[in-house]
């Protein structure tokens, strides 16, 4: 069996954004994300395919180009998107429209689907290795990282980008969530930056891995 090295985080979340400061701070508890929606502006894509998108899509579009930008990883590299709610914002719009107005709009429907957040970044950056959504099994982040482990633990996959998103859960549902998403590459292959795998991927949030993964890269320098 391979091991499996994972590289430096790439993040993204409101308040923090990608200073590198603040996310220090943040490891330390001495930031904190901000409860809003905002979201990435993607200068970078073309304005008509940004101008309808969700925080958590505008998210993982976002760091998913940042890794790109880093690593420069093949573009026929698989990609495992993990999020626990998905495009909870755009649905509940969606569920009022069904109750209220007894009507679905077809085109706000097909942005609500789960995998919508990494369809649209392998559209926006030509990725055509193909991509895995995964909801993480009974809240359990770790059961997620494992699927996006194993292809390279079985030597399946050289590389695997692993990408987490969730945006902020509607006031009505009375759930406390950060917004936040992240992206880091998987390989068979140590390099500059990469952290070996250990009991890291049992962490149970996804808060955690990216702490203990910081925590880890930061060892290493």
């Amino acid at each position: 069996m391979n091991e499996v090295f994972v590289s430096s985080p790439v993040m993204w979340a409101p308040g923090l954004e990608e200073d590198s400061g603040k996310w220090e701070k943040w490891l330390k508890g001495e930031e904190f994300i901000e409860k809003s929606s905002a979201a990435p502006k993607l200068e970078y894509t073309d304005p008509l395919f940004r101008r309808r998108l969700s925080q958590i899509s505008r998210m993982t579009v976002h760091v998913v180009h940042s890794l790109l930008e880093k690593y420069g990883f093949d573009r026929e590299t698989k990609l495992v998107f993990v999020s626990f709610r998905g495009e909870i914002a755009r649905e509940f719009s969606i569920n009022k429209g069904i109750i209220n107005e007894k009507t679905i709009l077809p085109a706000g429907f097909s942005l609500s689907v789960f995998n919508t957040p990494v369809a649209l970044a392998a559209i926006a950056f030509g990725l055509t290795g193909g991509y895995s959504a995964v909801y993480p099994s009974e809240g359990d982040f770790s059961s997620a990282l494992k699927n996006a482990f194993a292809p390279v633990l079985c030597g399946d996959e050289k590389n695997i980008v692993l990408v987490y998103a969730d945006e902020l859960v509607p006031e009505c549902y009375g759930v406390d969530s950060d917004p936040f998403a992240f992206a880091a590459l998987l390989s068979s292959v140590k390099t500059e930056n990469f952290v070996q795998v250990s009991d890291i991927i049992e962490e149970k949030s996804p808060a955690a891995f990216l702490k203990r993964l910081l925590e880890e890269g930061r060892r290493n320098v």
